[in-house]
């Protein structure tokens, strides 16, 4: 019986063939957690009463999800991720360095290993072709003191994708419109891999935002083979020795396999509160914003502030609308000034946000009014997730945020 990626990573980490549904110990890779959840991880490894870190160069900090620190309680907690960088020698990736799922990708994560990190979008570097899930503070942990962890082996849907995008439509579209097929829990701890010749021909920046809503379909990860663009991408960010393949078996055994045409696919929009609550960008043109938010873990690389500067070069955002940017990195940063990107946003009366996540989880930089409407590129939409259960998201891909700024409602042209 053959095997699917996800079970030929993790066999070889397990150091023995395992298949779906078995209980393995596995060998982890990459550790991270990021200043959310990182501070119980702190007090949980300093419970085992380990002297230090299984792998200090491979356990990352991030300080991501409040920079800069809106409050002390928060700047206490920086403090607690600072203080054990220092003592134990892990890598810390601080305020503006970006969010942590966009820095795994361009500096750790390599084909074929195993990443836990203490955030669910963790499975993010699945685009490398790297088995890498969300997992509990504790369970972090643990695999940084000990270098390795426990799960179960996930059963696999195969998501073959064949057939070229309309003009505009991407990879952000196709997610949403498979959440929306399958529901936010239909493939509640599956691997889901993707293939097909619509996933060959897209760019690492498309795979990465499959691979980051992955989980929004509950799924433990998301998968791709690395390929010749996976090499591409390694090289530039100085680590082409790290590149290999790994292939599914021929005769792998999958549970469900998922077939989409990618010509039918429209400019698709998750409505409040749920991100399976999808309906066509065409559909709510009666919906008016007060804010739309370009960024995140999801959409917030240069390909997409590329094609939202496209949009708005020359043009300025609705004055009923407040835009903000967040580059994902300070590495997407410097090339969008680079690139004169930067400029574009400013000159249309767009807010720009250091690289980090921003208003994506509610704690500043864009928190919403009572009643108050945002058309994010982010992966979450449930109540109260920008700071205010009376405000309202919906989930977009950067070319709808484009036109949502201008037109001061929901629109895709």
């Amino acid at each position: 019986m053959g095997l699917t990626l996800a079970e030929k990573i993790i066999s070889e980490h397990a150091g023995k063939t395992v298949h779906a549904g078995e209980l393995v110990i596995a060998k982890v890779d990459v550790t991270a957690v990021q200043d959310g959840t990182g501070p119980l991880t702190v007090q949980e490894f300093k419970k085992l009463g380990k002297k230090e870190l299984k792998d200090p160069a491979r356990t990352i900090l991030f300080i991501d999800h409040a920079s800069p620190s809106p409050r002390k309680e928060l700047s206490n907690s920086h403090m607690v991720l600072r203080e054990f960088h220092k003592e134990y020698g892990a890598v810390l990736s601080d305020v503006g360095a970006g969010v942590c799922h966009q820095r795994l990708i361009e500096s750790f994560v390599n084909p074929g290993e195993i990443l836990v990190g203490a955030d669910s979008h963790t499975c993010t570097s699945g685009a490398l072709g790297a088995f890498a899930t969300g997992m509990g503070s504790t369970d972090v942990a643990v695999a940084m003191a000990l270098g390795k962890t426990w799960l179960k082996v996930p059963a696999t849907y195969k998501v073959v994708v064949n057939g070229k995008f309309k003009p505009g439509i991407c990879s952000k579209d196709l997610m949403l419109y498979l959440i929306g097929t399958i529901g936010a829990d239909g493939a509640t701890y599956k691997a889901l891999e993707f293939c097909g010749e619509t996933i060959e021909n897209m760019s690492m920046s498309e795979r990465f935002t499959l691979a980051n809503m992955a989980v929004e379909a509950g799924a433990k990860c998301g998968l791709f083979v690395a390929d010749e663009k996976t090499k591409e991408f390694l090289k530039a960010q100085g680590r082409e020795d790290k590149y290999r393949q790994i292939l599914p078996d021929s005769d792998a055994v999958y549970e469900r396999v998922i077939e989409i045409n990618a010509g039918v696919i429209p400019h698709m929009v998750s409505c409040p509160h749920t991100v399976d609550n999808t309906r066509p960008a065409s559909e709510l043109k009666d919906v008016k914003v007060n804010q739309v938010f370009v960024g995140t873990c999801t959409n917030g690389r240069i390909k997409d502030l590329r094609v939202v500067a496209d949009i708005l070069k020359g043009k300025t955002v609705n004055p009923d609308v407040r835009m903000l940017i967040s580059p994902a990195s300070k590495k997407v940063f410097q090339q969008a000034l680079k690139e004169g990107l930067i400029d574009i946003f400013v000159d249309a009366n767009a807010a720009i946000l250091a690289p980090g996540c921003g208003p994506c989880v509610g704690v500043h930089a864009g928190i919403l009014g009572d009643g108050e409407v945002c058309l994010a590129t982010q992966n979450r939409n449930f109540q109260g997730r920008m700071g205010n259960t009376k405000g309202f998201i919906y989930l977009a891909s950067p070319y709808v945020a484009g036109y949502t700024a201008l037109r001061g409602y929901i629109s895709a042209e």
